[in-house]
């Protein structure tokens, strides 16, 4: 009479004898649910499909899938093991990305995570410079969400991360500021307000806007310039993170939009956007960039070193950031709601206050 393996017999057996080739039949069994789908998917014969999946059922000395006509349907051990073959699977090709990561940081690549802001605001004009001043260097950029990148310098996915001022810096890394900010009323050249000079929020208020979405600090600082005026703005009804379809739709409809100017420098530049001459002025928070406080890579240290000298070294003045183990960038100061007070003069991380009505 047979007796059931215990735990250590089945482990011992496992990393005597186990291959990936049985964890990736059967995950492929279990999504599939048919031979020839598996034999397909993996690029072996059906027959290989049949022989791994009864070399691990002998191992582990239990049916994994019971066999009919339309296909295999998967028993209860089966469904208690998938799950675990699945993150068995998923860890090898974590330790692959590692691997890969690390050969990259040796090899001279620099991987940055950067918001959209500091896409338009900083890397449009410092990446040519720096592929022809460091053209054996690397770098890999891709756009992050405001509440991903510290997640990601956390989990080593990136090096760096081109960001707007936050209070506290991720554990072990440090916020260098490298470029002003400030939120800007943006048109297409033909809009009535394109070339008027001091344009008061009275007369801004009259016309119609894309708005930005909710909770955004773009959002928060238009709400309360209306709300002190007493009016509800007129708004198109489309409401768009994307930076492109943004510019889009300024450039096809007669709007205005209230955004971070350095998110549409670029359109700017290029004289298909026109910031209006906003009286007065919105400062915002600055951007800049969260590197590693020690032993950074050759690589990542040439990058942020250029970056530095290419934007001016920091013009504003950043204030001590705390790091923090597990927390993730503040949010974005709200905009100032009712306060009758013009922006301090000081650029940075002066917040704007909403102007009385005049």
């Amino acid at each position: 009479m047979s007796t059931t393996p215990t735990a250590t017999v089945l482990l011992n057996r496992l990393k005597a004898r186990a291959r990936m080739r049985h964890l990736q039949v059967l995950v492929g069994l279990g999504e599939l649910a048919s031979v020839r789908r598996t034999a397909e998917a993996l690029g072996l014969s059906q027959p290989a499909v049949t022989q791994s999946l009864a070399d691990l059922e002998r191992l582990v000395e239990i049916r994994l899938f019971d066999r009919h006509s339309r296909g295999l349907a998967v028993t209860r051990a089966g469904r208690e093991l998938l799950p675990l073959a699945r993150r068995m699977l998923d860890a090898l090709a974590e330790a692959s990305e590692a691997l890969t990561a690390a050969r990259q940081r040796d090899e001279g690549v620099v991987r940055v995570a950067a918001i959209s802001a500091a896409l338009g605001g900083l890397l449009v004009r410092a990446l040519p410079a720096f592929a022809d001043a460091h053209p054996g260097l690397m770098v890999q950029v891709q756009e992050s969400a405001p509440e991903q990148w510290a997640l990601q310098l956390a989990r080593g996915e990136v090096d760096v991360a081109l960001v707007r001022q936050t209070s506290v810096a991720p554990a072990g890394f440090e916020f260098q500021p490298l470029a002003e900010d400030r939120f800007a009323v943006v048109c297409r050249p033909a809009h009535a307000l394109a070339q008027r000079r001091a344009v008061r929020w009275p007369t801004l208020a009259r016309a119609t806007w894309l708005p930005q979405a909710a909770g955004s600090a773009a959002r928060e600082l238009l709400d309360a310039q209306m709300a002190v005026l007493g009016v509800e703005p007129h708004t198109v009804p489309v409401i768009t993170r994307v930076a492109t379809l943004t510019v889009a739709l300024l450039e096809t409809l007669d709007v205005l939009a209230l955004v971070p100017q350095s998110v549409v420098q670029p359109w700017i530049d290029q004289g298909r956007l026109v910031a209006v001459d906003v009286d007065p002025p919105m400062p915002f928070r600055p951007l800049g960039l969260v590197r590693p406080l020690a032993d950074a890579p050759r690589a990542v240290r040439l990058f942020c070193d250029f970056l530095q000298a290419h934007t001016g070294a920091a013009p504003v003045p950043a204030p001590a950031l705390s790091p923090a183990r597990t927390r993730s960038p503040a949010p974005p100061a709200p905009a100032a709601a009712a306060t009758a007070a013009r922006p301090r003069s000081s650029a940075g991380s002066a917040r704007p206050r909403a102007p009385k009505a005049r």
